[in-house]
């Protein structure tokens, strides 16, 4: 028996602020399309906003580049709708988001760059990642792009964007979701390959015993702040 999905509402905590679509002007988001293109040159533009959207700015590697795809791309055997689901479903792609983070994360992630938009909840979270777990990524990833929401911004022929104006962080403002940062689940950082250290003992700070702190050192008051604690 499968597990029924949840159902979420279709609204977020900033809801009320005004799309990029209803902006005119600088403000307005452009459409990197490949309808009506005159030169090669467009191409490469819109093959660079597709990886920026799909990757983010901060993983854009040339070991990322998915060159096949590119080729199908420039002779229009693929639709840019087929170039995004395979940036999507590339081992870099899974590799830099899916591998190192739990479902949740991975759906925000997936929801942000493909529907251009934040998770309405946490109940849309759990949702695909529902999904995810019972039918596979292919599937989500299916939904997502066949979505009457993809279709109705996209459709098959426009790369991704940004359409809902702003992500606010505390202290940071307005953040574009591309530049929000970190990309991985604090709670998958063993999964890094970076060394774990473990110490039971007393925390010290060390200098080099040929530096002697001197009159007015701050090594001082924390020396003295160690052995308080230590005691």
């Amino acid at each position: 028996m499968s597990i029924p999905l949840l159902q979420y509402s279709l609204s977020t905590h900033n809801h009320r602020v005004d799309s990029f679509e209803a902006l005119t002007g600088e403000e307005s988001p452009r459409l990197y399309t490949t309808e009506n293109l005159v030169s090669t040159t467009e191409v490469d533009e819109i093959i660079w906003a597709a990886y920026r959207q799909i990757f983010s700015e901060h993983q854009i590697l040339s070991m990322n580049r998915q060159t096949f795809l590119e080729s199908q791309l420039r002779f229009n055997q693929i639709t840019i709708k087929d170039f995004v689901k395979g940036i999507v479903m590339s081992s870099q792609f899974r590799y830099l988001n899916y591998d190192v983070n739990n479902n949740y994360r991975f759906v925000e992630i997936c929801i942000q760059r493909i529907l251009g938009r934040d998770v309405y909840n946490e109940r849309e979270k759990l949702a695909f990642s529902i999904i995810i777990a019972s039918k596979g990524l292919e599937e989500f990833v299916n939904i997502l792009l066949n979505s009457d929401e993809y279709v109705e911004n996209f459709g098959e022929d426009t790369v991704p964007y940004q359409r809902r104006r702003i992500i606010f962080q505390r202290n940071k403002g307005e953040v574009p979701f591309n530049l929000k940062t970190p990309r991985i689940d604090y709670t998958f950082l063993s999964k890094q390959f970076m060394p774990t250290l473990s110490w039971s003992g007393p925390v010290r700070r060390f200098r080099p015993q040929e530096q002697k702190p001197k009159a007015g050192d701050p090594a001082l008051f924390l020396g003295m702040l160690d052995d308080i604690f230590i005691a």
